[in-house]
């Protein structure tokens, strides 16, 4: 079988900024819940959806700058517990996070569900960069990106980045990351950490005398100086990088499966304008039933 793991929170970001969306209070959640149901009309049988019930998470502790819900639009964060509901209701095993990110989930979930020798691969479906780091190099665990339809496996991980799976989170600790609001080490781009870590894999690995690089890289004692007086910082970064596998998801294999909807579906979806997803989940809960 195949384990399918998706971003919920990703997805109703995506739903809510769709140029298609013409109603802000629904629309984002319906959308999720649609895209669920089209994943399993292509024929996926094991999906676990990861929420973020808030978007501050541990991180926070380790560095104040971390992404917060600040500037979040008030009729989209509206949707966070909406989406979560709908989902159960939709029959779904749904995780919703609150001391973990939705990151922390589908990467604990992946290492969890790919030591089940029952498992064929475990699909995560987001383009997060993060969950690069959980892609494995027998192919068990890829990323898979449903918009672009296109799969992640281990050496899509090295065309990408230039590095291994295992040495993102060393790379976005001295590239930064933007969008989670941790900046990096001034002066270590994209090309010069993934010569490095190439050769490295880890930032412990890496000497602090430039002199002592067995990598040529431009500018690289200027770079070395900043490794050498930020290295804790750095270290913290991969810290915050880090997916965590401690992560609360599924006790069994077997709560993933998909059966249909639950019986409170369809008074929900009329409340969420809806109804036509409550059809849909039927008649594919009929044909999964003939199989």
């Amino acid at each position: 079988m195949r384990v399918h793991l998706v971003d919920g929170t990703y997805e109703l970001f995506r739903y809510h900024f769709s140029p298609g969306n013409r109603d802000p209070e629904f629309g984002a959640a319906r959308g999720v819940v649609h895209s669920m149901l089209q994943l399993v009309d292509d024929g996926a049988t094991h999906i676990g959806v990861a929420t973020d019930q808030v978007i501050e998470s541990f991180r926070n502790e380790l560095w104040p700058d971390y992404k917060t819900g600040e500037g979040v639009a008030p009729e989209l964060m509206g949707q966070f517990p909406l989406v979560e509901e709908a989902l159960a209701a939709a029959g779904f095993c749904v995780w919703p996070m609150v001391r973990h990110e939705a990151d922390d989930a589908m990467g604990a979930a992946a290492r969890k569900a790919a030591l089940d020798p029952r498992v064929e691969q475990v699909l995560i479906c987001t383009p997060d960069k993060d969950l690069a780091q959980c892609v494995t190099a027998d192919g068990r665990i890829v990323q898979y990106d449903r918009r672009q339809q296109k799969l992640i496996d281990h050496q899509g991980v090295v065309d990408k980045f230039g590095v291994v799976p295992e040495s993102i989170p060393d790379y976005l600790a001295l590239v930064g990351d933007t969008a989670d609001g941790f900046p990096g080490l001034s002066g270590w781009g994209a090309r010069s950490t993934a010569t490095v870590l190439s050769h490295y894999i880890h930032l412990e690995n890496i000497p602090d005398a430039v002199g002592q690089w067995e990598v040529s890289v431009r500018g690289s004692a200027k770079l070395a100086a900043t490794l050498a007086e930020n290295r804790e910082l750095a270290m913290l970064f991969r810290e915050v990088a880090t997916i965590a596998d401690d992560a609360p998801t599924f006790e069994r294999l077997e709560e993933l499966a998909w059966a249909g909807p639950a019986a409170e579906f369809p008074e929900l979806m009329g409340k969420m304008g809806g109804e036509h997803l409550v059809e849909r989940a039927e008649k594919l809960k009929a044909r999964i039933g003939q199989s």
